[in-house]
């Protein structure tokens, strides 16, 4: 018998939940994504300097002021390491807005079309590049548009069933729900100290999101993500995408235990049957869950601070070089 990293590979696509090259490299995934938080950590590598140093060079030259400055150069290192990914796998990579813009859908729309144009400068085929926009009713909204011209985009920090609801209304190609911080946020307040994996509430959300987008005839593609423990992945075994740290894709890797298939399109069900949300039905909704405003929020902020240090660090490099 095979091991279950190559038993999952059978029914659902792999993606690594890194921005190491090196690692990339080693597990060879379908796809990758790319965060502030990841491209931060990759940045103290020696593989990343020489795109830092382009980056920072290429913002001067085009950037009128501090802050423009600032934006365009990790704008563009973010390109330039999914420039690189995407020479390491054959599927697509994710690339981020910043997360500042999640509650304005024109920055957020003017972020996303300067990415693809810095890929197209860079010679990508911008087809295999999703546009990464957190789950707020204006990223959704963004997200909507984006797809209208062409863009697809990966709606990330989706911890709710009505951002999922929206999202495929939307047209969204991918929608990102995390099942970690969903299992994190109830450990914290729920008295439990430990969830069995069938019983865990990150899994759950996310077989509701599969039975209801297969019920209901959404294209919209469902990746698993935030995993805390293999038995969270192993109970969405078949889920369309699954986004897997290393540490993670190795401990399946290392098991040789039969991993059985747990959704499926064919056997699919939901008897939820909901109307067009509107921004009314979506806020009420979402301030209904506790969980989901929490961590939205929170997934927010944190976003946003890797992205400032990432700035912080680019500031570093600029002034180092004056």
């Amino acid at each position: 018998m095979t091991n279950k990293l190559e038993q999952l590979k059978n029914m659902t696509t792999v993606v690594a939940d890194t921005g190491d090259l090196e690692a990339i490299g080693h597990w060879r995934p379908q796809d990758a994504t790319t965060t502030p938080s990841l491209l931060l950590k990759a940045a103290a590598s020696e593989a990343y300097r020489p795109m830092l140093d382009k980056a920072v060079a290429r913002a001067a030259r085009h950037s009128s002021s501090d802050r423009e400055q600032l934006s365009m150069a990790t704008d563009t290192l973010a390109v330039l390491a999914g420039k690189e990914i995407l020479g390491l796998i054959p599927g697509m990579v994710s690339t981020e807005v910043d997360a500042r813009l999640s509650f304005d859908t024109a920055a957020t729309l003017e972020r996303a079309r300067r990415l693809v144009e810095l890929y197209d400068h860079e010679g990508v085929d911008t087809s295999r590049v999703l546009i990464k926009i957190a789950s707020t009713w204006e990223g959704i909204r963004a997200a909507e548009q984006l797809e209208k011209e062409g863009i697809r985009c990966n709606l990330t920090l989706l911890f709710s069933f009505a951002q999922a609801v929206a999202c495929a209304q939307a047209g969204a190609h991918l929608v990102s729900p995390f099942v970690g911080r969903i299992l994190d946020w109830h450990l914290a307040n729920s008295g439990r100290d430990h969830f069995p994996a069938a019983e865990d509430p990150g899994v759950q959300s996310v077989s509701r999101i599969y039975n209801y987008y297969k019920s209901n005839g959404f294209d919209t593609v469902i990746m698993g993500a935030s995993f805390r423990n293999t038995g969270e992945i192993e109970m969405l075994a078949g889920c369309d995408r699954l986004t897997i740290s290393p540490a993670l894709l190795q401990e399946l890797k290392d098991d040789e235990g039969e991993l059985p298939r747990r959704l499926a399109p064919d056997t699919a069900s939901s008897d939820e049957k909901l109307g067009q949300l509107t921004e009314k039905a979506f806020r009420w909704q979402l301030n209904e869950d506790a969980m989901a405003t929490e961590k939205l929020a929170e997934g927010i902020r944190k976003f946003a601070a890797d992205q400032i240090e990432l700035e912080n660090q680019v500031r570093q490099l600029t002034n180092n070089a004056a």
